[in-house]
């Protein structure tokens, strides 16, 4: 009997063991095979870098085609193909990376990343794939000057936002007052106009700068912890990912594949043509996409600033608040808020919205807040009499408003309202941040791929100035008319 309790007691342990481990091995497929199993649902790695950093990655045109290349991409089409899926490259600048990669925008990171223990605590990282060391980028004339870290007290060091040379910067270069800005090409147009005196880069990158410009030099500083370690950053707890990706590593590694894609990044660095053939068509689409962003925001703000503006004029108290609320809250907020908010909020409810899309509905809703208090302004320079008037006549609320009030606010609305125009073509550069490819952010590619920091901002000014003063004279001569058929 008791023999008999003990089989049926074992039994029932076995079951419990075999429901146990199953559970268990279910849920840890949950756990460390979602990122992974995502990707290949999809049939897409979506692969984020920020492409203004040759050799890593850069623009160049190929083929009469805009591509994005350098061995960082190389290494992103060798993991995509031993995934058996297609690669999507997705651009923005390097401080937004991390946040993209968090919300799911993006399925992990190559853009020269470094693991550094805060960025450990928030993704997870890959094996290695390149060790470089940091070095000091100068002026050729100040070579004898900067000779140690000592040499840096009060002087002006750049570096580019939220890296490993960041940081290097300020803890090892004695006394220097660093200077952190988003991108490379920036970074060597402050030094070259005397704005800083040293720029912090990563060995390849600081050597492609000084071979294409004979007035800049290394300068002999040695870090103690100069040496980095260059990995594929991934969302938190993707292990089967992880593994994955660590065997094409290793393949590249052992096959010798980096030394490869590095030839072929310094080969398409310094491509023959004139400056307008390789580049005349990123400025020509930046402008195109420019034009499209502020018309899309300026016409959604106006639709949504006119219901914004009926709203606040309302006798009901109900209605006016949230509309007051709106207003206030967008004017006394910065538009890059904004449009983080909707970039990165979007895809924390779900919805895979895409940077251009973004930047229209943060433009639009922008632009709305500004739209209503313009329509608002309108409609009150309206002398009260004209609605008192057109009420004595019989005519309801709605009818006054629509016949009466607003042809005659129009003219009064539409000189600010193209001048809001003018502004959004402006404020849409600042979308650049996110991966929008207006102007703005193709001239940082233009800067990138060319390493001339300056010449494409003349170009991209110019283009800004033709852009607002002929719109600025199409709606002077549009208000000249207005007036003569008064």
């Amino acid at each position: 009997m008791q023999k008999h309790v003990l089989q049926k007691f074992a039994a029932i342990l076995l079951i419990f063991i075999f429901v146990f481990s199953g559970f268990t091995t279910v849920f840890a497929a949950d756990t460390q095979d979602e990122t992974l199993t995502k990707i290949q649902e999809k049939g897409v790695l979506t692969v984020g870098l920020s492409a203004d950093y040759p050799p890593y990655e850069f623009h160049q045109t190929i083929d009469g085609k805009d591509k994005v290349v350098g061995f960082d991409v190389s290494i992103a089409e060798k993991i995509a193909k031993d995934l058996d899926v297609k690669l999507d490259i997705k651009e923005m600048n390097f401080d937004s990376l991390l946040g993209s990669l968090k919300t799911g925008k993006i399925d992990m990171i190559i853009s020269g990343m470094s693991p550094t223990p805060e960025r450990q605590k928030e993704v997870d990282f890959s094996d290695p794939y390149m060790f470089v060391q940091q070095r000091v980028v100068i002026r050729k004339t100040d070579k004898e000057k900067f000779t140690s870290v000592n040499d840096f007290n009060g002087i002006k060091v750049g570096a580019q936002k939220q890296t490993t040379q960041e940081e290097l910067a300020k803890n090892e270069l004695v006394g220097s007052d660093v200077v952190s800005l988003q991108k490379v090409p920036d970074l060597i147009l402050n030094l070259k106009s005397n704005k800083l005196d040293a720029v912090v880069l990563e060995g390849p990158v600081a050597e492609a700068y000084i071979s294409q410009d004979k007035t800049l030099a290394l300068a002999d500083i040695k870090f103690v912890n100069g040496s980095k370690e260059t990995a594929i950053a991934m969302p938190k707890g993707s292990t089967a990912l992880q593994e994955k990706v660590n065997a094409s590593i290793k393949d590249i590694q052992d096959t010798g594949l980096l030394k490869k894609y590095q030839n072929e990044a310094n080969k398409l660095m310094f491509q023959d043509g004139s400056f307008y053939e390789k580049y005349g068509n990123y400025f020509i689409t930046g402008t195109l996409i420019t034009i499209a962003l502020a018309a899309i925001g300026v016409l959604c703000g106006a639709i949504l600033g006119s219901l914004l503006a009926l709203m606040k004029l309302a006798k009901t108290r109900w209605i006016r608040w949230p509309a007051a609320c709106y207003i206030e809250f967008v004017r006394g907020t910065p538009l890059l808020i904004q449009i983080f908010i909707v970039f990165f909020g979007t895809q924390i409810i779900g919805m895979d919205v895409s940077a251009f899309v973004s930047g229209c509905i943060a433009l639009s809703l922008n632009s709305a807040a500004y739209v209503a208090e313009i329509i608002r302004a309108g409609i009150s320079a309206v002398n009260k009499g004209q609605m008192e008037a057109a009420r004595s006549l019989g005519m309801t609320q709605g009818a006054s408003m629509r016949y009466i009030i607003l042809p005659q606010a129009v003219k009064n609305i539409l000189p600010a309202l193209g001048n809001e125009f003018v502004t959004v073509i402006k404020e849409s550069s600042i979308v650049s941040v996110i991966g929008v490819t207006e102007l703005m952010f193709m001239t940082g590619v233009v800067q990138g791929a060319s390493f001339k920091p300056f010449i494409p901002l003349i170009i991209t000014s110019l283009i800004y100035f033709v852009l607002t003063f002929s719109l600025s004279r199409l709606l002077g001569v549009a208000e000249r008319r207005m007036r003569t058929s008064d």
